[in-house]
């Protein structure tokens, strides 16, 4: 499976997301077309906890908020859960299966600074940080 295709999958695929994603330009219009709220429910299910998407992704009082009201993700929410998930997505393709890729997000890492990479992820520069040093792992160089 390819990291657009496992991201679409997180993200509740064709069903939650109104249409296929068949490339990342078709991602990237589906994040500025604001993700339903539902698309978070498929991060859930990737293994992400409610204090992580709190953090990560969208403060739990502001889903809430959004629930209630039937809202959308904002373009910005939208575009932290696509950088969460497509982070997971290549680090279940560099360790091949989700339990070693889901410790290694979490654990604190040398080369980051004694921090998780997830806590990186919080930012865009430190989400490509974590890629590259995925990248890196899954192509035998020096990490």
């Amino acid at each position: 499976m390819s990291v657009l295709e496992r991201v679409t999958e997180t993200l509740g695929g064709q069903s939650v997301l109104g249409r296929p994603l068949r490339s990342q330009a078709d991602l990237a219009i589906a994040v500025l077309g604001r993700l339903p709220l539902e698309s978070l429910t498929g991060i859930s299910r990737a293994g992400f906890s409610e204090r992580e998407i709190d953090v990560l992704v969208i403060p739990a009082r502001t889903r809430r908020h959004r629930a209630a009201k039937a809202e959308r993700l904002t373009v910005e929410e939208s575009d932290r859960a696509v950088r969460l998930a497509r982070v997971q997505a290549q680090a279940i393709e560099t360790f091949g299966d989700e339990a070693r890729a889901s410790a290694w997000l979490r654990r604190p890492l040398r080369q980051l600074s004694d921090k998780a990479p997830l806590t990186l992820v919080r930012t865009e520069t430190g989400a490509r940080l974590v890629e590259t040093l995925l990248a890196k792992l899954a192509y035998g160089a020096a990490a």
